[in-house]
């Protein structure tokens, strides 16, 4: 069987072997003399895939971002795809996405166990099957049906690693370079942000359609249009958006100088805790806490309402717990402040530790303790919470609160509310990615989120994903950030619908490769 061209800018296939030596084939060879539909050939087809391996390290949310290459990665691997036979472009596609993958997470600082690595595999293989998909199905359904073959079975996967692993949507989401454009970001209100990373995927098969001049302007219409609507709606809503009263807000990290005096004295690298260890360990985490405590008196007195700390921020021992909170009460009570302090409580046996957030009113009151509900896979070792977040009525709006990793989680991070804190605790090699992620979360739900974070980016944003302050943990040594947060919110459709459009483009992947399987044997 081979590809040629046909009338119209199509293609017809012609039979050049009777039927009994076609099927002594086998399947083999039968798939890779399909779709064969590209005109690179011969070497030049592995240029559309180290510029797809290039492209995706560039187009993934990790430290070396660039939004515009998150469009086109796909569109270079599936043009390579295309132009093999299945067998080689699989491999091709399974070898682009392995090499990517493991350079993200190696620049990341990740790539520290063996484990790590046979995970970095894992994904690569989950993440080739949207284009080993389209490899298949793109001859096999009309023109306009295969071109959301791509996109519907690239969302679903995104949404089952999203929903169903411990990774949230820290490398699965197109969509997570895209975190700046506010008219595209809009979308996410709607569709959460799988809609995004639907239309970014989409573009890859309707850019092939083109260059294969196969019934591609009708595609390419539908394409543009479906984009120019969700610009221009966009567009309208950040420019519709109401101006609410705010509130001064101070996120507030731990000086560099504590750091370094807690590590001087804390000697101790076991994680059993004994009674000999205790003097020493509760006179370290004194440092931390007491410079936060300062911090905190001093932004107080400068009008912030309410204050923030990172998460982990503060350590105390579990016999000193009660104390602690006691100091805290009384600190909020005499400034009229609210509080959300993140926390390690160092405690005996097994978790050592409870990494939680603590929500103190301006009353003294305790209104809400939060346990993490996402430890990090193979990094933390905690007794997960039950991830419902709180939310407490104040002056201010609704305020709730997550905790790092659990701005990773879409399920997890909805709630109705007007402010959310997300302490968090970073290093280098993931700073922009976490703070790129939590975006979404506030234009999905509706709320403002104000993220501080030790060692990594702290952000702020209101309910449309505008940034209302940056501030860089390695680049300053002022570790405190004031912002004026809006104490409104908005209802969302995402909000109020959850994942339906996810569980559609589930519905829409299964139904396209059913329909090219039923095409495939009626012919």
């Amino acid at each position: 069987m081979r590809c040629q061209r046909g009338g119209q800018g199509g293609e017809k296939y012609t039979d050049t072997g009777d039927s009994a030596a076609m099927a002594a084939t086998g399947l083999s060879a039968t798939l890779d003399g399909m779709a064969n539909l590209s005109y690179a050939t011969g070497w030049r087809k592995y240029l559309w895939l180290a510029a797809g391996i290039a492209l995706a390290v560039a187009g993934t949310n990790g430290e070396w971002a660039i939004p515009l290459a998150g469009w086109v990665f796909s569109l270079a691997m599936m043009r390579f795809a295309r132009s093999s036979g299945v067998w080689i472009g699989s491999a091709g596609v399974v070898l682009g996405y392995c090499v990517a993958t493991v350079v993200l997470v190696a620049a990341s600082g990740s790539l520290t166990v063996p484990p790590i690595l046979v995970g970095c595999v894992l994904l690569s293989l989950l993440l080739s099957v949207p284009l080993l998909a389209d490899r298949l199905l793109c001859t096999r359904l009309p023109v306009f049906a295969a071109t959301l073959v791509f996109p519907a079975t690239r969302v679903a996967l995104e949404f089952l690693l999203a929903t169903f692993s411990p990774l949230g949507t820290v490398f699965g989401p197109l969509a997570t370079v895209q975190s700046t454009n506010l008219p595209l970001l809009q979308l996410v209100s709607v569709t959460g942000v799988y809609g995004i990373s639907f239309l970014m995927a989409w573009a890859a098969p309707v850019v092939n359609a083109v260059l294969e001049r196969r019934a591609w302007r009708a595609v390419a219409a539908a394409y543009v249009a479906v984009l120019g609507l969700v610009l221009f709606g966009g567009s309208l809503r950040l420019a519709l958006a109401p101006s609410p009263q705010t509130v001064r807000v101070a996120g507030i990290s731990v000086s560099r100088d504590a750091e370094q005096r807690m590590h001087g004295l804390n000697n101790f690298h076991t994680p059993t805790l004994t009674p000999e260890q205790k003097p020493v360990l509760r006179k370290a985490f004194a440092e931390l806490t007491d410079d936060l405590f300062a911090r905190t008196r001093r932004e107080a007195d400068a009008g912030a309402r309410i204050l923030a700390w990172p998460e982990a921020a503060g350590v105390v021992l579990d016999d000193d717990y009660p104390e602690f909170l006691r100091t805290a009460r009384e600190l909020a009570v005499d400034k009229h402040i609210y509080l959300d302090l993140g926390l390690a409580v160092v405690q005996a046996g097994d978790p050592p530790t409870r990494d939680i957030a603590v929500l103190v009113t301006p009353d003294g009151q305790i209104e809400s303790t939060y346990d993490k509900a996402h430890p990090v896979p193979g990094m933390e070792n905690l007794r997960p919470g039950d991830g419902r977040v709180p939310v407490a009525a104040s002056p201010y709006g609704r305020l709730g609160h997550l905790i790092c990793f659990d701005a990773d989680f879409p399920r997890t991070a909805r709630a109705r509310a007007d402010i959310v804190f997300v302490p968090s605790n970073d290093w280098p090699g993931v700073a922009r990615t976490h703070a790129a992620d939590t975006v979404f979360r506030a234009v999905e739900n509706g709320y403002g989120i104000l993220r501080q974070t030790s060692n990594g980016i702290a952000i702020a944003v209101d309910a449309y994903g505008t940034p209302l302050a940056r501030s860089d943990y390695f680049a300053s040594t002022e570790h405190s950030m004031v912002v004026s947060m809006p104490t409104r919110g908005t209802r969302t459709i995402y909000g109020m619908v959850g994942d339906v459009f996810a569980w559609l483009c589930v519905a829409g992947a299964a139904g396209l490769a059913a329909a090219g399987v039923l095409r495939s044997s009626r012919s």
